[in-house]
């Protein structure tokens, strides 16, 4: 997992409310256990309009999603959090998030970033022409403007956003631990060693 300090540049202005997981990857997506090219069927229903906000040259690419309260309500697809990915999205602005949408972003490495309803219509308003840039360390949000909006995260998610650890990373940070304990265990418990094949 990529390590998360700051976001910046063209947030997609979206803005829609209760948005679940299938508008943000349909069903027959999830026939693939990869997660290379789901970014094509992102909100695959919106983009059947031409012209849609995510198609739009200057919001293509863009690594924030703005979006209403309740993003990500609905299923509990992990290819929901694939898909942004897979779009180029790093972040997402919201008034509120479904619990198991931000776990899952969260795992996967997305900054969930949530802010009251005023403060994410006046980003809302901003990115139709200007960028937005999401400070992970400092914790705030900010615009050409000069406006300043402060963020609450979790302390554990955001030492893991910020160094790049998923489960796996951060298991391995304890590869020390564990192989001490294992030695251990070889020679305190050989007849258990034996069984599991760590004894030498």
């Amino acid at each position: 997992m990529d390590p998360v300090n700051e976001v910046g540049g063209r947030a997609i202005p979206f803005g829609r409310k209760n948005v679940d997981t299938d508008i943000i990857i349909p069903a027959h997506w999830l026939k693939t256990i990869s997660r290379e090219g789901l970014g094509r069927g992102a909100f695959e229903a919106l983009r059947q309009d031409p012209a849609n906000i995510f198609d739009q040259d200057e919001f293509k690419g863009a690594p924030i999603l703005i979006a209403g309260d309740n993003f990500g309500c609905g299923s509990s697809r992990e290819h929901a959090a694939w898909a942004l990915l897979d779009l180029g999205i790093k972040a997402v602005i919201a008034p509120s998030f479904s619990d198991i949408f931000s776990g899952n972003a969260f795992k996967n490495g997305i900054l969930t970033v949530v802010l009251p309803q005023e403060q994410v219509d006046r980003l809302l308003e901003v990115a139709q022409t200007e960028t937005v840039t999401i400070d992970l360390e400092t914790q705030t949000v900010t615009t050409p403007f000069q406006d300043r909006f402060s963020f609450e995260i979790d302390p554990f998610r955001k030492h893991c956003l910020l160094n790049g650890l998923d489960e796996v990373g951060l298991t391995l940070a304890k590869n020390d631990a564990i192989s001490g304990y294992e030695a251990r265990q070889a020679v305190d418990l050989p007849w258990f060693a034996k069984g599991t094949g760590l004894a030498a």
